[in-house]
């Protein structure tokens, strides 16, 4: 159900009802109909009863939150390069976007399954996660040996959370974001608040959870994802850009 049609239900409803008797019908329709359009419209259903992030025509997401999936959703990725910590779904995601996405996942059964879903661009590699010596030697000596020493977007969202925030850092292209999921624990706020660095967090629902999270975008002076010429979804995902 579009925005247009229920605002236009609405409206005739409203014709034939008592001022009084509006007023309640709309707070408990809206109370009723808000949650179940946002299920809907995001997907969060769908993902509930997959297991796993998906939008609303099935295509995988990450499992940021909401705010923090629209806010990368209007951005152009084309030209950037994605280290990832952390694969899954949104691994297929950034495949869809990014000129090239290496990620590095700990759990060697989901490497193996997420594996034959992968695009071209995508290079997925095992590397198990020490957490008693907490070492991603293995991690930098991997990196070293690849094409990429810098990258545009670094999404931390697996394996020694702490110490790859602070990886992240060393790796992070020159106007590029670091991107920290379930950035309320783990320490990351601890490894970045004395960072010369700036934040923005995105809390809300994410797909198929029902509690709230923070998914947390971080950057160093300017960043690319702050462009104002960025189009500006409206409603119902119109796009509204300077042209317009």
């Amino acid at each position: 159900m579009t925005t247009g049609s229920l605002q236009r239900g609405g409206a005739r409803l409203r014709q034939f009802l008592p001022a009084a008797v509006w007023r309640h019908v709309r707070a408990l329709g809206t109370g009723v109909i808000a949650p179940i359009r946002f299920s809907l419209l995001t997907g969060h259903w769908k993902s509930s009863l997959a297991t796993s992030a998906r939008a609303a025509d099935g295509s995988a997401l990450p499992w940021y939150t909401y705010p923090a999936i629209d806010f990368l959703a209007q951005r152009d990725f084309s030209k950037c390069d994605v280290l990832e910590f952390g694969g899954g779904q949104s691994t297929l995601w950034w495949s869809r976007r990014a000129r090239s996405v290496l990620t590095i996942e700990e759990d060697p059964a989901w490497a193996m399954r997420i594996m034959p879903q992968m695009g071209a661009n995508v290079s997925l590699h095992h590397v198990p996660a020490d957490y008693e010596t907490r070492d991603i030697g293995p991690i930098r000596d991997l990196i070293a040996a690849g094409p990429n020493r810098k990258f545009d977007v670094v999404v931390v969202d697996g394996h020694l959370r702490r110490e790859l925030a602070a990886l992240a850092f060393e790796l992070l292209a020159p106007g590029g974001a670091i991107i920290l999921d379930n950035a309320e624990g783990y320490g990351f706020y601890d490894e970045i608040a004395a960072r010369n660095c700036r934040r923005v967090d995105f809390f809300g629902f994410a797909p198929g959870v029902v509690m709230r999270h923070c998914t947390s975008v971080v950057f160093v002076e300017d960043c690319f994802l702050l462009r104002p010429d960025i189009p500006i979804v409206t409603i119902d995902g119109d796009r509204r850009d300077a042209a317009a």
